[in-house]
Parts: C-alpha cells; sequence; structure tokens
C-alpha cells in the first residue's frame, strides 16, 4: 500500500542540483542522508532546546529515485525521548518537476543526543 500523506512535521524542503547527481542522473544517497540529519537535526535542536549530535542512523529504506530538479521535503516524526537523548522518523517527499502527485522517496530513523555547553551529554528538557 502506497502512502500518500507524510506523517510528521515539514522541517526543510531542498531542490535537487546537478552537483547532488550521481553518474546515472540519480540524487547521491549520501546528499539525501544529509539532508535528512539537516532536518532530524533541526528538529531534535527545538525539542532539546539546544545543541544536538547525531548519534545513530537506523533502518533507511529508499523507495524511488530522485532527480535533478525534484523538490524533496523532509518531515520529522518523534519517536522516543530519552532521558539525553532523541529518536525521529525522517521521510522525505519528492515533487517531481513534471507535476506528478509527491511521493515516498525515502525514510529513516535518526537518533540525537542533547549536549551541554561542554559537548557533554545533558537531560532533555520535558515538553511544553
Amino acid at each position: 500500500m502506497q502512502e500518500i500523506e507524510p506523517g510528521g512535521l515539514l522541517t526543510i524542503r531542498a531542490v535537487a542540483m546537478p552537483s547532488d547527481l550521481n553518474y546515472e542522473g540519480d540524487v547521491f544517497g549520501g546528499w539525501l542522508m544529509s539532508q535528512m540529519d539537516l532536518a532530524g537535526g533541526i528538529a531534535a535542536r527545538w525539542r532539546a532546546k539546544g545543541r544536538v549530535a547525531t548519534v545513530a542512523v537506523e533502518a533507511m529504506q529508499f523507495h524511488t529515485p530522485i532527480r535533478v530538479g525534484d523538490e524533496l521535503s523532509c518531515y520529522c516524526h518523534e519517536v522516543k525521548i530519552g532521558r539525553t537523548s532523541l529518536t525521529f522518523r525522517i521521510e522525505v517527499w519528492v515533487r517531481r518537476r513534471d507535476g506528478a502527485p509527491q511521493e515516498k522517496a525515502t525514510q529513516g530513523t535518526f537518533t540525537f543526543v542533547a549536549l551541554d555547553g561542554e559537548g557533554r551529554p545533558r537531560p532533555v528538557p520535558p515538553a511544553d
């Protein structure tokens, strides 16, 4: 069953440019993961009310390629908040430049740790 609606909070949007592509004309997986990490870092920073660092990436699933000119949107959904850690499911949805309906391109689970001013783990504050 194909999902038709993104889950989570829209955190960033980007357009795939020629420098983001591999020799086959598809977006590099590493570039896509970096966009997801940026989006997750933003969501984790908002929730942690301060500095965070990525500590794990798991369960990456690529569903469809992204090509030059496609607009990608990263949506973040809070999965788990620990004492110092924050885990988010990040979905990337793509809107093709030909106007086709958007579709899920990839998803993954990213874990961050809240850091203090010295770069050491700190407790995540309670949700507002």
